[in-house]
């Protein structure tokens, strides 16, 4: 399944990051419990395998973007045909997600929720409604909420909110509107996440 529906809290404890950013409690409760679920869970055992820390890696990229385990392998196959580093290049493919990029506007306030959002066709990408989370933007595509959508209940805290957009997206909370005014970078990756131990993973 591409989407996780089980403990949230839980699952960022096994992969020792906090996955989804929706909710105090959620992030007080793992910051209280900072090691692995469990009857086992605080006692030390020898070292991870370097096959273990690698999957580990790939799990949370998995989890973090809500993608399946075909899907990620597919953004791993086209991020290593490209002349890019493969690592970074296959976490540039995850920002450019449709239901990222609905995220990182500030549309949503996590990347399920923006998901949901896609999904229900309530977003349009150069005027044309879509419902396709996976959809990859391009430079110069413009992305907003659907007309008679914008004064959903669903979108009065975003437009009220001040999030920090990155560069490479324009976005107008006000007018629920945003523009990819250039492809991510190096710089604008996930840095929770070690690509390197992705593409070891794959490769082997």
């Amino acid at each position: 399944m591409s989407r996780y529906t089980g403990p949230i809290t839980k699952l960022s404890r096994r992969l020792g990051i906090m996955l989804f950013t929706n909710g105090q409690s959620k992030s007080k409760a793992f910051q209280k419990k900072n090691y692995k679920p469990g009857e086992h869970g605080q006692k030390r055992f020898r070292q991870s395998s370097e096959y273990n820390k690698q999957l580990q890696e790939k799990q949370k990229a998995r989890f973090m973007y809500g993608i399946s385990e075909k899907q990620c392998r597919k953004y791993y196959e086209l991020a290593n045909k490209s002349d890019e580093v493969t690592g970074t290049q296959f976490l540039k493919l995850l920002e450019q997600r449709l239901d990222n990029v609905v995220y990182r506007a500030g549309f949503a306030a996590t990347r399920p929720q923006a998901r949901q959002i896609v999904s229900h066709g309530i977003v349009m990408v150069n005027g044309k409604k879509v419902k396709t989370p996976s959809i990859l933007v391009s430079a110069g595509d413009k992305i907003e909420v659907r007309e008679n959508k914008k004064k959903s209940q669903l979108f009065e805290e975003a437009k009220n909110s001040k999030v920090k957009t990155p560069k490479w997206l324009k976005s107008e909370l006000k007018s629920l509107s945003a523009e990819v005014i250039a492809l991510p970078d190096s710089q604008d990756i996930e840095r929770a996440i070690n690509s390197q131990l992705i593409t070891e993973y794959y490769s082997k």
